[in-house]
């Protein structure tokens, strides 16, 4: 045993632990709700009658209360599932419908990649227009921007269902078209809703950077957030610190208690005042699933503090951890909730040996600064892994950088807050609060733009324990404690990271100087893997077309770097939905010309100042335009011009036909529906060699018009295991049916396609996941080009 370590008490972990499991076998597995629950009832009261019947020794007597108490509390959490099954079944029928639903907000708003408005809301009552009945579930919706939005507010709205999968937290999601606001927010939550809109109206007055970051670090409102400085935040790793945590919770209930204190109050009256300011908080910032785990957990240390018992370590987390998920069983599945809880425990657990491996090295104060990130990042990192497509690797650093800003824009934010009634000091408060918010900002925004700052990974249980595995080794190396002081296992992580680093540092070659040896030359049409997005090039005489650019720029860059492709001479903007144009920033500066649909909002506009600013000429197209790359030619199909019947959108996507200059005829489709699809045929002569289908594959496709096409090569540019289904089967099986070779970005990663003679060549990042694997980049397949 390591002298002058203290041993852990782990009860409360297997309690929390076992529930934790429970729970996301019942919400996965409906089927076996009630044997759990029914199981764990008895298995618990067999165990609580043996105790109270038999004289057991103490070390027996201390296992038997244990296990009553895990049945007990494991059954509680699987009844709560198994009381909410009817109602959630009668929710699922009514998928696909367009409904009613009388709800009531019960979280904060953000914007989503579709522009929309979302949030989550609990029913009162739902079903077919006019006649909605009573049904309680929590739901989560999707509406055009309308002001009043906020917590508590009572809503109609009238949209669209689609029932989620099990484990979903909202049983059902609601695509609105229609909102009304029937009742607004009351009381705590009306006083809450104004304070938050008159602080995000204070701090956005203020200059970038930093006026948009300061309401999300102050309340948790992100809706000023601009989504470059968003994806900054996630690739930097610092996107925990928009989102209302446990240090959040800490920091108000430790002010108040001291505050009190020094004002003389007891014991009592402290832990008192504490708990009511921490109520207060929590509706402010709305109760988001790491507010309520980090207000729970602050609640139960300060009630050890009032029973004379202080503490805030495991144990405190453990119980939190427990009591939440029998209240909210599908909580066990977010994984914001599962972040916050790795992260609180990381802190406790993992970052004091960490700072005493550290400070081997350097001076106590420097290592524990270091341990703190570090210990998060790699409790968090395996977590991350199961449903992010990218890591982050400067995510360490630039958390050392800025997280010591984040307390003093946390706390002068919140004092911004209430000072609200007289605005010249809060005023005063919000531009204090500025400066730290401004370099938090600042490091995402330079730390983001480093090369290398993510890695791509595929998203699912082996990246988990890929990254689980490093990150062990990390902690094994770097720790001086326990298991970590075993040569053995010390020796294996150490073996474990020099092999891994030898991996990464041969990928950093093949993707950096020696990038040109593992892309085939002869290609003119390439498929980026940019996730659920479009990103295509076109290529004639070194002349390059770009068709959309995907939603984020790390992986639209490393595409580009992996082609060699430094100048746009033609960038097309099929529309304007995130997935098409997120990363268009990332390009600024590099563009010649923009070809572009209608302009539906004023976001869609900005971006096209921006590209303007940076050289880029500015063409709206329509049907009918036509052009040249390099020695190939390019038309326009659609949209029709100043078309009422296809506004802004998907379905006036610009649609682009190229042929010549060894560019294979091909067209591009962007996200066209089946109706603007059927009216397209009367613009087609003749059949493609490559088609990229539209919409990512989704279902709503007109057959007629791929039985015109008769395509070679089809693409399918889609993210792995996206929640839409794209490319749905039915597709799939509609372009096998027209004799196309289906190639697909979310399988064969980056597609290139080039001409040798009447063929057509294909290479593909790796092979498919699939009877027929498309061969892979050094063993080129010859398709028969049909013009």
């Amino acid at each position: 045993m390591i002298t002058g370590i203290r041993a852990r008490d782990l009860r409360l972990v297997r309690v929390a632990g076992i529930v934790w499991a429970v729970a996301l076998l019942c919400v996965f597995l409906p089927g076996a709700v009630w044997w759990c629950a029914v199981g764990g009832g008895l298995l618990g009261a067999t165990a609580l009658g043996m105790l109270v019947r038999a004289h057991m020794r103490g070390a027996i007597r201390a296992r038997g209360g244990l296990l009553a108490v895990i049945a007990l509390v494991a059954a509680a959490s699987a009844m709560t599932v198994g009381f909410a099954m009817a109602q959630r079944a009668s929710a699922a029928e009514l998928d696909g419908r367009v409904v009613d639903v009388y709800a009531e907000i019960s979280s904060s708003s953000a914007t989503g990649s579709d522009g929309r408005l979302w949030f989550d809301a609990q029913t009162s009552h739902a079903g077919i227009p006019n006649r909605p009945e009573p049904l309680r579930v929590p739901i989560r919706i999707g509406v055009e921007r309308v002001p009043g939005l906020d917590l508590g507010t009572a809503i109609r709205v009238t949209g669209q269902v689609m029932a989620t999968d099990p484990g979903e937290r909202a049983a059902l999601v609601v695509f609105g078209t229609d909102v009304e606001i029937v009742m607004p927010a009351q009381g705590v939550f009306a006083v809450a809703a104004q304070v938050r809109e008159d602080f995000v109206d204070r701090v956005t007055r203020l200059p970038e950077p930093g006026a948009g970051l300061l309401p999300g670090l102050a309340v948790g409102d992100t809706r000023a957030v601009t989504p470059e400085l968003n994806a900054a935040m996630l690739t930097s790793g610092l996107s925990h610190l928009t989102a209302v945590s446990g240090a959040n919770c800490a920091i108000v209930v430790g002010a108040v208690f001291w505050l009190v204190a020094l004002c003389g109050g007891g014991r009592t009256l402290r832990v008192a005042i504490a708990l009511t300011a921490l109520a207060a908080f929590v509706v402010l910032v709305t109760p988001e699933p790491s507010v309520i785990r980090a207000a729970v957990m602050a609640a139960v240390a300060m009630l050890t503090v009032l029973c004379g018992r202080p503490s805030a370590g495991l144990g405190v987390l453990c119980l939190a951890v427990a009591g939440i998920l029998i209240a909210d069983p599908w909580l066990s599945a977010t994984p914001g909730f599962a972040l916050s809880a790795a992260a609180t425990a990381a802190l406790i657990v993992l970052a004091p040996p960490l700072a005493r491996g550290l400070a081997r090295w350097m001076p106590q104060p420097l290592a524990l600064a270091i341990a703190i990130p570090l210990a998060a990042q790699l409790i968090c990192g395996p977590i991350i892994a199961l449903f992010s497509e990218q890591q982050s690797i400067i995510a360490i650093v630039a958390n050392m950088i800025a997280a010591p800003a984040a307390p003093i824009a946390t706390v002068i934010g919140l004092l911004a807050c209430l000072a609200a009634p007289i605005p010249p000091v809060a005023d005063l408060l919000a531009a204090c609060a500025w400066l730290p918010s401004a370099w938090i900002s600042t490091t995402a925004t330079v730390s983001a733009g480093l090369p290398g700052a993510q890695v791509a990974v595929v998203p699912g249980i082996p990246a988990a324990l890929l990254v689980a595995v490093l990150s062990a080794a990390v902690g094994v190396v770097l720790s001086v404690d326990g298991i970590a002081a075993r040569r053995g296992v010390r020796g294996f992580s150490v073996v474990v990271l020099v092999v891994a680093l030898g991996l990464a540092g041969a990928r950093m070659l093949l993707t950096g100087p020696l990038v040109g040896t593992t892309v085939p030359e002869a290609w003119s049409i390439a498929a980026c893997d940019v996730g659920q997005g479009d990103a295509l090039l076109v290529r004639s005489e070194q002349h390059v077309a770009l068709i959309d650019t995907g939603m984020e720029s790390e992986p639209l860059s490393t595409c580009l770097n992996a082609l060699g492709i430094g100048r746009i001479d033609l960038l097309v903007l099929t529309h304007f939905d995130a997935d098409h144009v997120g990363a268009a920033a990332s390009v600024v500066g590099r563009v010649g010309t923009v070809l572009h649909g209608p302009v539906g909002s004023p976001e869609d506009a900005r971006l096209l100042s921006e590209l303007s600013e940076g050289g880029a000429e500015l063409v709206e197209v329509s049907t009918g335009m036509h052009g040249a790359l390099g020695a190939a030619s390019w038309k326009v199909l659609w949209p029709r011009k100043e078309s009422a019947a296809f506004p802004a959108g998907n379905d006036a996507s610009v649609v682009l036909e190229f042929d010549g200059g060894e560019v294979p005829r091909s067209l591009f489709l962007g996200d066209l529906s089946a109706t603007p699809q059927r009216m397209l045929r009367d613009q087609l002569r003749g059949t493609y060699a490559v088609v990229k289908v539209a919409h990512h594959g989704s279902a709503d496709q007109d057959t007629g018009l791929y039985d015109l096409l008769r395509p070679a090569a089809a693409i399918f540019s889609a993210g792995v295991d996206n929640d839409y289904g794209h490319p749905r089967a039915e597709t799939l099986a509609l372009l096998d049916a027209a004799g196309a070779v289906v190639l697909r970005t979310d399988q064969q990663g980056r597609i290139l396609i080039g001409r040798d003679s009447e063929e057509l060549v294909l290479w593909a990042e790796r092979a498919a996941a699939s009877a027929e694997p498309t061969e892979p980049a050094d063993d080129p397949l010859d398709v028969d080009d049909p013009r």
